[in-house]
């Protein structure tokens, strides 16, 4: 399985996590049987159609699609800008509700969250659920966008704030160029953001 960082200089690396390794050889034997039913099927909304992990898991049974997940805190000011500025553009939540299932996940909650046969619970220690701690490789800022790819093929923590134009390169690249293993240093070098920025 990948896990791929794109860090705050949105450089490129790999490793493998261990959160997946279960999760692919389960994921690699579904995909056979999977349909693409809905995958272009887009609800004209004026926001990000979120769903839970739990509904990730269930709909990725029927339809696979990438995966975005906004990890938070209450207390995060930054989660609260990319909430009013990005996540509020029309062009991105038509291009997310196309593209991906979205999770808002708060980072910090106190259930109990399952996904995919495992329970993972907030631990005082690092103060989150485990889940987000798996997800964002133990780097506990906020806000961070996780991709994960169809099947969970990949992991990709993207700590920080992200403008519109950020966050439109992010997404193209994962879904025209990543599937063509194109490098992201040269998909940024000849991509122009076209995505208009909310005034």
């Amino acid at each position: 399985m990948k896990y791929i960082a794109i860090a705050a200089c949105l450089g490129l690396s790999l490793s493998s996590p261990s959160l997946w390794a279960q999760k692919k050889a389960k994921s690699n034997n579904k995909a056979a049987v999977t349909t693409t039913v809905a995958k272009d099927a887009v609800v004209d909304t004026n926001e990000i159609a979120w769903i839970s992990m739990e509904e990730v898991e269930a709909k990725m049974k029927v339809a696979p699609k990438m995966v975005l997940v906004d990890f938070y805190t209450s207390w995060c000011g930054w989660c609260k800008v990319m909430d009013s500025k990005t996540y509020t553009n029309k062009e991105l939540i038509k291009y997310v509700n196309k593209n991906f299932y979205a999770v808002k996940f708060d980072a910090e909650r106190k259930d109990v969250v399952k996904f995919y046969g495992k329970e993972y619970k907030f631990e005082s220690e690092i103060k989150s659920n485990r889940l987000a701690a798996e997800m964002m490789g133990g780097r506990m800022s906020y806000p961070t966008t996780v991709i994960l790819g169809e099947h969970m093929s990949f992991v990709n923590p993207i700590p920080g704030y992200q403008r519109i134009d950020q966050m439109e390169t992010i997404l193209k690249f994962f879904v025209e160029a990543y599937p063509k293993k194109m490098a992201w240093q040269d998909f940024q070098k000849d991509f122009k953001p076209s995505w208009t920025p909310n005034p």
